[in-house]
């Protein structure tokens, strides 16, 4: 294997067979010590969390491909914290596509003028580039499309997915007494078909219950049955 890429949460390896391999870590993004998935530094480790976020992904990728969502999904080994997918290319340097079911977090921070706290929002979709230097800056349609980063229809798809995928994992979280808020995904494109990459865990979400958050670590224990 030839590793390819060390990221805050994963590292990437170039597999013979053309795919890739994702090897998950026990990092999570936040500051000063507290979690924040909207965060663009490690903010701390949780024992375990690597292979817990290995573990909802399958579930959850294995879902959405049954529902006839395209993702790069290929197989997992938990016991290894890895998961083998498919190659693609992402959007520019990285995107980062957010969808918003409650105001929260960096969305009421920008518009408390205009909402209150866990407000509900209608399926909101908003999308960032992945740059940590410039605090992921959010860029809109018009402006992914004038510069070239993705076509209007390619836009149009991933928007579309994204608003699929979030109410199949909310509905997901219901049935076990738990509401989504927001979370965070990556698109890419494989054969110049719009697919979901990298992972659908705990650390890319903010999850509530009875109208208290609910950290990852004890999300994803609830979510497994762990």
């Amino acid at each position: 294997m030839n590793k390819i890429y060390s990221g805050k949460t994963k590292d990437v390896f170039a597999l013979d067979n053309g795919n890739y391999l994702l090897q998950f870590k026990d990092t999570v993004t936040g500051e000063n010590g507290v979690f924040d998935p909207g965060a663009n530094t490690v903010g701390l480790s949780i024992d375990g969390i690597g292979k817990q976020n290995l573990k909802m992904s399958e579930i959850f990728f294995k879902l959405l491909n049954e529902k006839g969502v395209k993702t790069h999904f290929v197989s997992c080994d938990v016991e290894k914290g890895t998961m083998e997918v498919l190659p693609a290319k992402t959007f520019g340097k990285g995107l980062e596509v957010v969808c918003r079911l409650r105001a929260v977090g960096s969305f009421y921070k920008r518009y408390s003028d205009y909402v209150e706290l866990g407000q509900p929002l209608d399926a909101y979709v908003e999308m960032t580039f992945k740059n940590d230097e410039k605090g992921d800056p959010l860029v809109t349609k018009d402006g992914l499309v004038m510069m070239g980063v993705m076509s209007d229809e390619q836009y149009e798809a991933t928007k579309k997915q994204t608003q699929e995928i979030t109410r199949i994992v909310a509905d997901e979280f219901a049935k076990k007494g738990l509401e989504l808020y927001d979370i965070k995904f990556e698109f890419g494109y494989n054969n110049n078909e719009v697919i979901l990459i990298d992972e659908i865990a705990s650390g890319n979400m903010r999850v509530y219950k009875d109208g208290e958050y609910v950290d990852p670590i004890t999300l994803s224990k609830i979510f497994l049955g762990e």
